[in-house]
C-alpha cells in the first residue's frame, strides 16, 4: 500500500503536471522551431504573442460567458480559441507584411530578423498589458476535476488521493491531436511539403515554382494556430498573467534547442525533457520518501533540489550545457 501511496502521490505532483507542462512546452515550441527551419530566425517575440493569442481568447471567454454560452462540463475558453486563432494569424501576417518582409526583400543577416524580433516583442508586451492589465486573470470555468482527490480516496481506501485536474486532461489530450494534425499535415499535404521544400533548400524550391509568400503565410497561420493553443491551455492550467508568458521564453527556446533546432520531433521530445527536469529538480520528495523508505531512514528535511523559485535556472543550465556539448540537439536539428 506505500508503493501505491507513493505512486499517487508521485503522480499528483510530479508525473501529471510535467505531462500537462511538457505538453504546453512542446506546442510552444513547435512554433519556434517552424519559424526557424522556414524562416530561418529566432522569433523572440513569441512568448508575447503567445499571451496577445490567450489574451484574445480570454476576452470572447468573457464575451461569452457575459451571454451565457457555454460548453459545460468543458471550458468555455475552448469555444473562444479559434477567435483568438484567427486573430492571433491576422496580427502575425500583419507583422509579417509591415516589419520582416522587407529585411527578406534586402536579405538581411538573421542577426538583423532577432533585433526586429525583439523591438515586435516590446511592442507586444505593451500592447497585452495596456488592454488586459499585468495582474493575474481568471477565466476558467466548467467542471475543474476530472478525477477527485477525495472520490479516489474513497473508491481505493488510499492514503493518497489522485487529483486530475479538466485542464490538464485537456491540454494532454488537445497536444496529441494537434502534433497528429501538424505531422499529417506537414507530410501528406502539398502544401506541408511545398514547406519542408522550402525549409530544406530554398533556391530549389524557388526554383520548383514554389511560391515564397504563400509558405511564409501559411507558417505564420500555424505558428498562431499552435502558440494561441498553448498560451490558452497554460492559463487555463495555471493562470494568465502577461508577464508570464515572457518567462516562458527561456524554456520554449530551450525545448527547441534541446530537441534540435528546426526538428519538430526534436521540439515535442524537447518540452518533456524540459518539463520533466524542471518539475522532478523542484519538487520536494519528502513525502514519497516518507512512503518508500524505512522508518529509521526517513529525512527530516523537505528533500528538494531546488526551490521553485528557480525552475527556470534549470531551463536555463540544460541550455547551456546542451550548446556547449551537442549544439545541434537531440535529434540533429541545426546548430544554434
Amino acid at each position: 500500500m506505500d508503493f501505491l501511496n507513493a505512486l499517487v502521490a508521485l503522480s499528483n505532483f510530479v508525473l501529471i503536471p510535467a505531462i500537462a507542462y511538457g505538453s504546453q512546452l512542446a506546442l510552444g515550441a513547435l512554433g519556434v522551431t517552424l519559424i526557424y527551419g522556414i524562416l530561418r530566425f529566432s522569433n523572440f517575440a513569441h512568448g508575447d504573442t503567445m499571451a496577445f493569442g490567450a489574451m484574445v481568447t480570454i476576452l470572447f471567454t468573457w464575451w461569452f460567458q457575459s451571454m451565457g454560452l457555454s460548453i459545460h462540463p468543458l471550458p468555455t475558453a475552448l469555444l473562444a480559441l479559434p477567435f483568438g486563432i484567427v486573430v492571433t494569424s491576422m496580427l502575425l501576417i500583419a507583422t509579417d507584411r509591415t516589419v520582416y518582409r522587407f529585411y527578406r526583400r534586402v536579405k538581411a543577416k538573421p542577426i538583423v530578423f532577432v533585433m526586429a524580433s525583439m523591438g515586435v516583442m516590446f511592442i507586444m508586451n505593451g500592447v497585452v498589458r495596456f488592454i488586459i492589465g499585468p495582474g493575474d486573470q481568471r477565466f476558467a470555468d466548467g467542471e475543474r476535476f476530472i478525477i477527485r482527490a477525495r472520490d479516489f480516496k474513497n473508491a481505493t481506501g488510499l492514503n493518497e488521493g489522485l487529483a486530475f485536474k479538466t485542464s490538464q486532461g485537456i491540454t494532454i489530450v488537445t497536444a496529441i491531436i494537434v502534433v497528429a494534425v501538424l505531422f499529417w499535415f506537414l507530410n501528406r499535404t502539398r502544401t506541408g511539403k511545398s514547406m519542408r521544400a522550402f525549409s530544406d533548400n530554398e533556391d530549389l524550391a524557388l526554383l520548383s515554382g514554389i511560391n515564397p509568400e504563400r509558405v511564409v503565410m501559411i507558417t505564420w497561420i500555424i505558428v498562431a494556430a499552435l502558440i494561441t493553443i498553448a498560451g490558452t491551455l497554460y492559463g487555463l492550467d495555471k493562470s494568465f498573467k502577461p508577464f508570464t508568458y515572457f518567462q516562458l521564453l527561456l524554456p520554449i527556446f530551450a525545448s527547441a534547442i534541446v530537441g534540435g533546432l528546426g526538428n519538430p520531433l526534436g521540439a515535442i521530445a524537447g518540452g518533456f525533457v524540459i518539463a520533466f527536469s524542471e518539475v522532478t529538480i523542484t519538487y520536494a520528495w519528502k513525502k514519497v520518501a516518507v512512503y518508500l523508505l524505512p522508518e529509521s531512514l526517513e529525512p527530516s528535511s523537505l528533500v528538494q533540489l531546488m526551490s521553485t523559485d528557480y525552475k527556470f535556472a534549470v531551463s536555463f543550465v540544460i541550455l547551456i550545457v546542451v550548446l556547449l556539448f551537442k549544439p545541434t540537439g537531440l535529434f540533429k536539428g541545426q546548430s544554434v
